[in-house]
């Protein structure tokens, strides 16, 4: 299928060289040319503007950084996506920043549905995420060969668009809380004099253990930063789970206390490394609460 990446992140670029890979056509366009560039070393067509990008696209996927960029690139994309091209909204904007996309999708005549990414860059440079999907399923079926592609399995949330991106922010806080749980029990284990790979030893094959917990902590032994899922894309995640939590009468007393240990790396200068960087709030002292 011809297939058009907006954003290529870390999280755009590793899935355009899927699909390139999988035997997709795929264009991409960022809105930093820099970053798009490399990606034509892998026969990704690289285009000058979001709306020749999607010119002869079957199918489009948005994946930026937040709401606001989703809507620019849809203003300026929408009026030149094909007619029975079908845009998979990508990024992670919470409920209600979908519902202003989708609304916005709707004036422009672009049929939109979701496809939120669980993973991080490795998974997706190896098709092995998860799909939530949600919206029309005729429209999902459409998608379905770039979807399969990217991924080892998909889930249809709902036939909403917006479920998707609900059941993606309980998901992320979920992997927020196992990044700060791990880095809190690696310092402990640390600060009382012993190895903190006995903590690794001690879970492991339990009923506790969890791979994602011996990947980060990997990386936070090494010092390993190099980003996969950025410390400030997880406050942003976070963040948009605390307002859900909020407007919905849950308590939000977890999701706030990580919160503010993401804040405190991205405040000692993490912010654009990856999340195992918050070992860094456990074990220094800090330039600030995070708040």
């Amino acid at each position: 299928m011809n297939v058009t990446i907006l954003g290529t992140g870390i999280m755009g670029s590793a899935v355009a060289g899927t699909l390139v890979r999988a035997g997709h056509q795929v264009t991409a366009w960022n809105r930093t040319a820099d970053k798009a560039a490399p990606l034509a070393d892998q026969g990704i067509t690289v285009a000058p503007s979001a709306a020749d990008a999607v010119a002869g696209a079957e199918v489009v996927l948005s994946i930026v950084f937040d709401t606001d960029a989703v809507l620019d690139v849809l203003d300026d994309a929408g009026p030149a996506v094909p007619d029975g091209a079908v845009w998979a909204q990508a990024t992670t904007i919470g409920v209600d920043g979908t519902k202003e996309v989708a609304a916005r999708a709707a004036e422009l005549g672009v049929s939109l549905v979701e496809a939120q990414m669980l993973g991080t860059k490795g998974p997706a440079s190896r098709g092995e995420l998860a799909i939530l999907t949600a919206g029309d399923p005729a429209l999902v079926e459409r998608a379905r060969p770039v979807l399969d592609a990217m991924s080892s399995k998909t889930l249809h949330a709902g036939d909403e668009v917006g479920c998707a991106s609900a059941l993606k922010i309980a998901c992320n806080a979920w992997l927020a809380t196992i990044t700060a749980g791990v880095a809190q029990s690696l310092a402990l284990t640390s600060a009382q004099g012993l190895d903190p790979q006995l903590f690794l030893d001690a879970i492991t094959d339990t009923a506790t253990d969890c791979r994602y917990a011996h990947l980060k902590a990997d990386h936070m032994l090494s010092e390993d930063l190099a980003p996969t899922f950025t410390v400030d894309a997880l406050r942003k995640d976070v963040g948009l789970s605390i307002q859900v939590a909020r407007s919905s009468g849950t308590a939000v007393t977890l999701l706030d206390a990580v919160s503010r240990v993401l804040g405190v790396a991205s405040l000692d200068g993490h912010g654009k490394e990856d999340v195992a960087a918050v070992y860094d709030a456990f074990t220094t002292t800090p330039l600030g609460n995070g708040d």
